[in-house]
């Protein structure tokens, strides 16, 4: 008879565990390296028709306004769940970012342009993450590593606007991200 081992640990035991924040990318330390802490200020999964899409986290050295979340340094994290192609992402990013309303062709085109470059094939566990640095630019990174940047401030507005605007897709996504009550 073969002897079995476990580990009995008290019920107790857990509940004095404390919570610790989870650690940001490393890729946000080159985004902000005077920032003291990067906090996840929120997250949740975008799904289409019960499929788990991507998670997707907002992570900050201060606290980002609802009202202003183009005014505030800030990154959205996205785990893919599953795979997906880099065009299509750009493709969709773009028709999400016309949402705010009317933007010119010679825009849209250069945009979407950047974005293709930008964003490659992703398989599930991929990561992209997009850091703003208000009124300047949108910088991402794939898995870890620095792909680029698209430096026009209205790109940048419109393109974390996508989650974290008032005119998103995603309302419940949005106050999720900004960890707004329900």
């Amino acid at each position: 008879m073969k002897r079995r081992h476990c580990l009995a640990l008290p019920v107790l035991g857990w509940a004095a565990v404390p919570r610790t924040q989870p650690a940001p990318p490393p890729e946000l330390r080159a985004e902000w390296p005077q920032a003291g802490s990067i906090v996840k200020q929120g997250e949740g999964r975008l799904r289409f028709l019960g499929l788990s899409i991507y998670d997707i986290r907002l992570w900050a050295p201060e606290p980002v306004a609802a009202s202003a979340h183009d005014r505030s340094p800030l990154a959205l994290e996205i785990e893919y769940a599953r795979a997906l192609s880099g065009p299509r992402i750009a493709e969709r990013s773009l028709t999400e970012m016309r949402r705010a309303g009317p933007m010119t062709e010679p825009d849209a085109n250069r945009w979407l342009a950047a974005m293709r470059a930008l964003f490659p094939d992703v398989e599930a566990g991929h990561r992209i993450t997009g850091a703003l640095l208000p009124g300047a630019s949108a910088r991402f990174h794939v898995n870890g590593r620095l792909a680029g940047e698209v430096r026009d401030p209205r790109f940048a507005s419109l393109f974390f606007g996508i989650w974290l605007a008032p005119w998103t897709s995603e309302p419940e996504l949005r106050r999720q991200l900004l960890g707004l009550a329900p």
